[in-house]
């Protein structure tokens, strides 16, 4: 029998930003691949680099495991592993190099091996997966495994020939999601997983997907691995894994991590019914669309179901700024959806992101006031960052020389030129977050003085921070004005 060794190249520990938040998941993709590779009768096991300090971690995994095959495979349900932060790239081909000393056929999916095959073949990858990656492993290992040595039969590969590189024409993406088996989740050590969780928030938190792809074209978004192509899974298969994630792991919430989540007509509908009749109780988080929430009952029925949490793409408070970036979405739809949501009990969460191409300070204050105005349970502000296979990546990469990825996920530099300098937008973050901290102690002050016996810890810990922040508001402003002069 065969043996796979499958890891990722995400280590927490290289992303400061996210080692300090403390909420880490599992590499849900990968537990996809190991799944439908043990069903077909392979020895599989997992090097999860989630915790580890180096790549260097897995040497006495690869010692002791043997393994025919090494695959490294990153979760693309995970919107961290496509920005192809430059730390993880660098482990991921020193993992290679590991691999390839002790014998391993070593085989890549990832959306930055996708975007750059190349240079993963270069640095000694036998084999990188491009696009939906699950068949295409199946097929390949199968052949591999048979003696075959011609591979360009095999759809979505890229790999050496002949002293050249060669890419195979793509695979097509899986339309029944639920013939796929669950992932294998008895292959992760959950316990640092639900420690960390637990110290940081208080919970423990799972991910479970329920749909792959995006039919919207917002020209920033990059679909290297499931495409603009939407596929469901059931409902009722989706209520089956959070049961034996239930019994299994007895977690408090779940991250549904779909890029959109319930845009099939009548399903988030079907799956409430179901988790109603099952009585399953939960709180969870997903990822959705402002002019989605306001279609027929889906707030609704989230509420019923479970959910407390939506984070909206907003992007900007400017309706400029948003067609600029083919988001279909408007300004006014984001405030109906944010009331909408606050009326039934669900937290409005906002993805905002500044720098896009055009955005002047106009377009800036618009944003600020959108924030101040909704008031966001929470808040992930971004510069914009160019990914390829984009058309706002095309746009601006002639402007890419010297950098094109970020090191981490909070290192914020702006790579192309813009209306302003690089620093501008890194002391815009922080301001922005300092005015969203003070809005929120404002508004807790204002509640806490109407009544006083309803404040809870929380909102008093929001109007210290609003405190805290206050001071160095009028400083970053000062500072923001100056860099938008240089």
């Amino acid at each position: 029998m065969k043996n796979i060794l499958f890891s990722h190249s995400y280590f927490l520990r290289f992303d400061p930003k996210q080692w300090a938040t403390g909420q880490p998941y599992p590499p849900l993709a990968t537990l996809y691949a190991a799944a439908l590779m043990r069903e077909h009768g392979y020895s599989v096991s997992l090097f999860d680099t989630m915790f580890a300090h180096s790549a260097q971690d897995i040497q006495n995994t690869l010692n002791n495991n043997t393994p025919n095959f090494f695959v490294l495979y990153d979760d693309g349900f995970n919107y961290l592993t496509k920005m192809c932060l430059t730390n993880m790239r660098e482990a991921a081909f020193d993992m290679i190099k590991l691999a390839k000393a002790k014998g391993c056929t070593v085989i890549v999916s990832s959306s930055d091996s996708t975007d750059h095959f190349e240079q993963y073949c270069s640095e000694g990858a036998d084999f990188v997966i491009l696009g939906e990656a699950e068949i295409t492993l199946l097929q390949l290992v199968e052949a591999i495994n048979n003696k075959e040595t011609n591979f360009q039969h095999i759809p979505g590969l890229a790999f050496r020939h002949n002293d050249h590189v060669i890419k195979t024409p793509g695979r097509m993406v899986m339309k029944d999601l639920d013939a796929l088996p669950l992932p294998a989740w008895d292959l992760v050590n959950i316990t640092p997983y639900r420690s960390m969780w637990l110290k940081s928030s208080g919970y423990f938190s799972l991910n479970v997907a329920t749909t792959r792809g995006c039919p919207f074209k917002c020209n920033w978004c990059a679909k290297p691995i499931y495409g603009n192509r939407y596929n469901a899974r059931s409902p009722e298969k989706v209520v089956a894994e959070l049961k034996l994630l239930k019994e299994k792991f007895q977690f408090d919430h779940i991250w549904f991590c779909d890029d959109i989540f319930g845009l099939k007509p009548g399903w988030v509908n079907a799956f409430a019914n179901i988790v109603e009749k099952e009585q399953l109780q939960f709180r969870f988080k997903i990822q959705a669309r402002a002019d989605l929430l306001l279609q027929e009952n889906t707030i609704k029925d989230l509420a019923r179901a479970g959910c407390h949490n939506i984070w909206m793409g907003a992007e900007s408070g400017s309706q400029k700024v948003l067609d600029a970036m083919d988001k279909g979405t408007t300004v006014e739809q984001i405030y109906q959806a944010t009331t909408l949501l606050k009326k039934n009990g669900i937290h409005p969460s906002f993805f905002i992101q500044f720098g896009y191409p055009g955005e002047t300070r106009e377009d800036i204050a618009k944003t600020i006031r959108m924030i101040k105005d909704l008031l966001p349970y929470e808040m992930g502000i971004s510069v914009s960052y160019p990914l390829p296979g984009t058309v706002f990546y095309e746009r601006v990469k002639n402007e890419l020389k010297t950098k094109s990825n970020w090191t981490d996920s909070d290192e914020l530099l702006l790579m192309f030129h813009n209306t302003y300098p690089p620093r501008y937008y890194k002391k815009l973050h922080r301001y922005v977050h300092h005015v969203f901290r003070k809005q929120q102690g404002w508004v807790a002050f204002r509640n806490a003085i109407k009544n006083p016996l309803a404040t809870t810890i929380h909102d008093y810990k929001k109007i210290a921070s609003a405190c805290w922040h206050m001071p160095s508001l009028l400083l970053q402003r000062m500072q923001l004005n100056r860099y938008a002069h240089e």
